[in-house]
């Protein structure tokens, strides 16, 4: 399982921004979907490392929010007994945080505290394979300041992009009244192509993180 913890940095400057933050992660799929946890900030489960990517990169495009990922498992807890034991593998029907417990939600806080002290690109993994950790964080950096360093004009483009489709940025520049040749140009100076070609090496990454607390357990 992958917990993501995602909190906000500049909310003393701009106001509590949690709720456009669960708009922008509505397209991914979750567990438990992600939802305000305390102050300015959200959290939720998802079951697969490419829906940990998306989040994460989604939360990025931001440009406010710092993204903790905790490889780890969760289960069931009861509510009026939040530091009693936990059902491994059970989730509350409740879809509420409140009744959730588990090492993954201990990473994900490591993870988050981690990311604030990390500068340009705030995203930080924590599980117990310290090193697989480690290794998809660093490529969730390198795909993060590719996400962070585009333009609106950019966005504009790739919003109506979709990855692994042929032909398509004719229809694009069709949409959006330009040319082909402008929307080339910002699918390359945006390095999106190579972006979604990083995309699984991250994930694979967070796979072998998870794979490593199986095989422990």
């Amino acid at each position: 399982m992958y917990v993501l913890t995602i909190n906000q940095r500049d909310s003393r400057e701009v106001g509590d921004m949690v709720h456009d933050l669960l708009r922008a992660l509505r397209p991914v799929r979750t567990v438990l979907p992600f939802q305000r946890s305390v102050g300015d900030e959200a959290i939720g489960l998802v079951a697969d490392p490419d829906s940990a990517v998306d989040a994460a990169l989604r939360a990025l495009r931001e440009r406010r929010w710092n993204v903790g990922i905790g490889v780890g498992s969760v289960g069931a807890v009861d509510p009026a007994d939040p530091d009693g034991p936990v059902i491994p593998g059970a989730l509350p029907d409740t879809q509420e945080l409140r009744e959730v417990g588990g090492p993954g939600l201990v990473y994900a806080r490591r993870a988050v505290e981690e990311a604030a002290r990390a500068g340009r690109v705030p995203v930080s993994v924590d599980g117990p394979d310290a090193e697989a950790a480690a290794q998809a964080e660093a490529v969730l950096r390198l795909v993060g300041q590719l996400v962070l360093t585009r333009t609106d004009a950019e966005w504009a483009v790739l919003d109506l992009m979709v990855p692994g489709v042929r032909g398509q940025q004719k229809l694009v520049a069709a949409e959006l009244g330009i040319t082909v040749q402008a929307v080339s140009k910002a699918v390359q100076r945006s390095f999106w192509t190579e972006e979604h070609a990083c995309r699984p090496a991250a994930a694979r990454l967070l796979g072998l993180a998870e794979a490593a607390e199986v095989s422990r357990s």
